[in-house]
């Protein structure tokens, strides 16, 4: 006992030394009561449902089981797919920690004791602590990620240290929740075995996915430990020295690099690391190098939504401007680890830039990542669908969910910071705060309609009369700037500005790094309140974003619009137009989707006709926040209209392979996208939806047309789906034939020519004339790869 109370002092410490490593100080979520009418019935859902699902899932899916093996606990080999399944749990461990803090709960305390002592029997003597090599180090045995040494295959896939780092996170949420350290202990004793195992003259070894930086900076400041946050800075000066490659920020030096490139979690994890030992340390040159590629992203690579990592290939970052729309991949963790960033580049310049962009990130492509009902889940968040896209209970590769678990808990932690004699309003929600400045204690209450409405009260109460200062974040939205950069800007300048009152009173305030700071002697009640122009805004993308050329968005406060499916009936959305004249109502629902605002308004019905010409016609539409698509099932969606006629794309006039009955020899994905047409740009081109085979490999696969009656036909026309040029795993077929249903059998058709099987064009086979009710392509998939479909025409 005298040992725990000893080390948990020593701990409390060093956690506020840690606070202090940054210029500013953020003020702990624990400090923070949220009982707002947006977020707070989303951290109960979360509480109630999120967090059992996850749990039940880890013990369902084999996660725990593993942890059990290692342990001896029960017989078995290594049972899920990936070598990184470790970290649902610690992830789940410390999202339930962060609820525990605010909801005591001790059936899900109990819960964790139980993981908790399930970890600990799996870690091996000397602190080894990863499940894929323990339950059987047999090289023969071995998962093909997994080296025959320890830690020689993390530069690749093994996630040994991946691993590592989301145990110390957890351990110190853990901690900080429950003042327990068995979760702790097993931490420290992993992260000695990494000081004596890397460093100069021993393992110089770069992560192969970044995060071990962050959790060693946070096990410093729990522990005091100098030597952690050494290793933290050692993983970061090991990039780019050898096994140089993007994907993994691995081509140069962590300071010489200037653009975000690679895998984009692995990226936000790494930015996020980096500023965290540079604040620890005082590194400039870390800073000079994370405010580049900062510049980088938000001048050219993040989406309006606020997510990041376009190409789903790697699952990161594509070329400067290249933001396609239906393909864009905007992983969730991406959107967590963009929070993360964001968040520290605030701690260290106190400009509300940053906030600008972690706000619309939290509100947009962060929240999409999860259900209403928080039990359904996102892994890639499109900004347009046809309906090929939706939720899932679960994935394979869990990170996604377990991530929101981990962050949603910890958000009332993102709404103040303090610097000095100055208190930061960053986000604005209903909560109660109570904090210390310069040992005074002050409590805080807002209370705001926030998202929907643009009123923030703000009531000060310090313990006793003083000076401090308040600065308020004006958002960059309310001020015309929808980013603080040039990839994103407004039709119009909003007429109305932002105004601030105290106590119903003009407040005199001065603007710094965009923040309102009033400066005065506060007495106990003064209201501050802060009126936002709750404008509706059409967005228009920077001319280099040929995704967007001709179309345009729309906001309202921090929130972006799409319109979807079950709100405009009767209308395929890609053939809307919305001139930028088009007025637009904010109307309230609170029997929609929980409750939310939606944009109303008349645009134009774009359609063809038989003859090819097109027919205009007025249509009422109905926009609904990003976030909450896709909780009603499988259809159209898209952020982006069409302002210009010539980028309306109306859906051609119907064909006989449109209209046909498809079936398909296995459970293609979006078979439906071969009679779409649609047509693409090239055979890679994600922003047009295709059918394809993979993972299927050396198999002969079919798709079928089912005539609505027997039809003369004489010719066809097949686009085929290929991705190998971005490492995907689809490419044309080895080869194909062509059936026609001849009474009730399949004969292949007498071709004039040759089955083509060329890229980025039809293929187009005639034959002698038949009249059948059905045709059949039968698809020959390659040895290695498998193989996609863009359009297969018949005339």
């Amino acid at each position: 006992m005298k040992r725990i109370l000893t080390f948990t002092a020593a701990c409390l410490l060093t956690l506020a030394a840690f606070a202090q490593s940054y210029p500013i100080q953020g003020v702990p979520f624990t400090s923070v009561q949220l009982n707002d009418d947006f977020w707070a019935p989303r951290l109960k859902i979360h509480r109630e449902v999120t967090i059992p699902i996850a749990l039940y899932q880890c013990y369902n899916t084999g996660r725990v089981d593993n942890f059990l093996k290692a342990g001896r606990l029960k017989e078995g080999d290594f049972g899920t797919e990936y070598t990184f399944d470790d970290t649902d749990i610690y992830k789940i461990i410390e999202g339930a920690s962060y609820s525990l803090q605010t909801h005591p709960d001790k059936e899900l305390e109990a819960h964790l004791d139980a993981l908790i002592y399930y970890i600990g029997r799996a870690q091996e003597p000397d602190g080894y602590l990863y499940t894929a090599r323990t339950i059987n180090p047999d090289p023969a045995h071995l998962h093909q990620w997994v080296g025959k040494e320890r830690w020689v295959k993390d530069p690749d896939l093994s996630h040994e240290l991946y691993n590592c780092g989301h145990l110390y996170e957890a351990a110190a949420a853990h901690y900080r929740a429950t003042g327990k350290t068995s979760l702790l202990d097993i931490a420290v004793k992993n992260a000695d075995l990494l000081v004596h195992d890397f460093g100069p003259g021993k393992l110089e070894l770069e992560p192969g996915h970044q995060i071990v930086e962050m959790g060693l900076a946070k096990l410093y400041g729990v522990t005091g430990k100098k030597e952690y946050l050494d290793l933290a800075k050692f993983f970061l000066d090991a990039r780019g020295k050898k096994n140089r490659k993007e994907y993994s920020q691995n081509h140069l030096p962590v300071v010489e690099q200037e653009t975000a490139v690679g895998h984009a979690v692995r990226a936000g994890y790494m930015y996020s690391g980096m500023a965290d030992v540079a604040a620890l340390l005082g590194d400039e040159a870390y800073i000079r190098a994370i405010d580049k590629i900062w510049g980088d992203v938000v001048g050219t690579k993040l989406y309006l939504t606020g997510g990041v990592g376009a190409v789903g290939g790697h699952e990161g970052y594509g070329d400067p401007y290249y933001l396609p729309n239906m393909s864009a991949y905007n992983e969730t963790c991406a959107a967590i680890a963009n929070v993360y960033w964001n968040y520290r580049l605030f701690l260290l310049h106190g400009e509300s830039k940053y906030y600008d962009v972690l706000e619309r990130t939290l509100y947009n492509g962060l929240i999409s990542g999860i259900s209403l009902s928080g039990d359904r889940f996102f892994y890639p968040n499109p900004l347009e669908s046809k309906g090929q896209h939706s939720r899932s209970a679960w994935f394979g590769c869990a990170c996604c969910p377990s991530n929101i678990c981990r962050f949603i808990p910890s958000l009332p932690g993102y709404i103040y910071a303090q610097k000095d004699r100055r208190i930061y309003v960053n986000l604005f929600m209903t909560n109660t705060a109570d904090l210390v400045l310069e040992d005074r204690k002050i409590t805080l209450e807002q209370q705001t309609g926030y998202p929907w409405e643009g009123t923030v009260r703000i009531t000060v109460r310090p313990e006793q009369a003083g000076t401090f200062e308040l600065a308020v974040r004006i958002p960059g939205w309310a001020s015309g700037t929808p980013v603080p950069s040039d990839l994103y800007r407004y039709t119009s300048k909003d007429n109305v500005r932002t105004t601030l009152q105290i106590n119903g009173n003009k407040a005199d305030y001065t603007m710094q790094d965009g923040y309102a700071v009033i400066s005065r002697a506060w007495q106990p009640g003064d209201v501050v309140t802060v009126d936002f122009p709750m404008t509706v805004h059409k967005v228009l993308a920077n001319e280099k974003v040929k995704d967007d050329a001709g179309r345009m968005a729309l906001e309202r406060g921090p929130i972006v619009f799409c319109l979807e499916w079950p709100d405009n009936e009767g209308v395929n959305i890609r053939n809307l137009l919305m001139p930028q004249s088009t007025a637009l109502k904010a109307v309230y629902q609170q029997d929609l989707l929980n409750g939310v605002m939606t944009l109303e308004g008349t645009g134009r019905n774009v359609m063809q006709l038989a003859n090819g010409r097109l027919k205009e016609e007025p249509v009422a539409i109905k926009a609904i926040p990003y976030y909450a698509w896709a909780n009603r099932g499988r259809g159209e969606m898209a952020v982006w209209t069409a302002y210009d006629r010539k980028y309306v794309k109306p859906t051609a006039y119907p064909t006989i392979a449109s209209q046909s009955r498809l079936s398909a020899s296995r459970d293609a994905t979006d078979a439906a996208a071969v009679h779409d047409l649609e047509m693409p740009a090239n055979s890679n081109d994600h922003n047009m939806s295709y059918c394809h085979f993979w993972p299927a490999n050396n198999t002969t696969e079919w798709l079928q047309y089912d005539f609505k009656e027997p039809t003369k036909v004489s010719s066809t026309e097949v686009y085929w789906f290929d991705d190998s040029i971005q490492g995907g795993g689809c490419t044309v077929p080895a080869s194909w034939k062509l059936y026609y249903r001849d009474g009730d059998e399949w004969t292949e058709v007498k071709a004039k020519g040759e089955y083509g099987i060329a890229k980025d064009r039809f293929n187009v086979l005639a034959f002698e004339p038949v009249t059948t009710s059905g045709l059949r392509l039968e698809i020959q998939l390659p040895r290695r790869a498998s193989s996609g479909v863009h359009e297969w025409v018949v005339k």
